[in-house]
């Protein structure tokens, strides 16, 4: 089970840490995505941290601004969002599964998800 936590309304520039709990598998086992879906678009692969915890894929879009982690102690990882743009506006959502990772190129389409945590930004 993964929620995603953490969303809010900000101004551009400024940032926001998402958090995503998880529980009921080996946390340490598996790769988190973040993934966002803005109003009239399709979802999208934001960025993913290893199983161990090394971030791994970013999109272009969000590189030098967004950094996905994990605390696998706690069973949570993090995306935190600098610099934040309109253009981020969306529903974010966290992801697993047992039999797909990322790598630093590519992010697949996970088949465990959380509910979402919606993030504005605006002025």
């Amino acid at each position: 089970q993964l929620q995603a936590s953490g969303g809010g309304l900000v101004q551009p520039g400024g940032s926001l840490r998402l958090s995503c709990a998880a529980s009921g598998f080996t946390f340490g086992s598996q790769s988190i995505g973040w993934y966002r879906q803005a109003p009239g678009k399709e979802r999208e692969g934001v960025a993913c941290v290893s199983a161990t915890g090394s971030p791994m894929y970013h999109a272009e879009a969000v590189k030098g601004r967004f950094t996905a982690s994990k605390e696998i102690a706690k069973n949570t990882a993090y995306l935190q969002m600098d610099s934040l743009r309109p253009e981020d506006t969306a529903v974010y959502y966290c992801a697993t599964d047992p039999v797909l990772w990322c790598g630093n190129t590519y992010m697949p389409k996970f088949g465990y998800w959380g509910q979402g945590t919606e993030v504005t930004v605006s002025s």
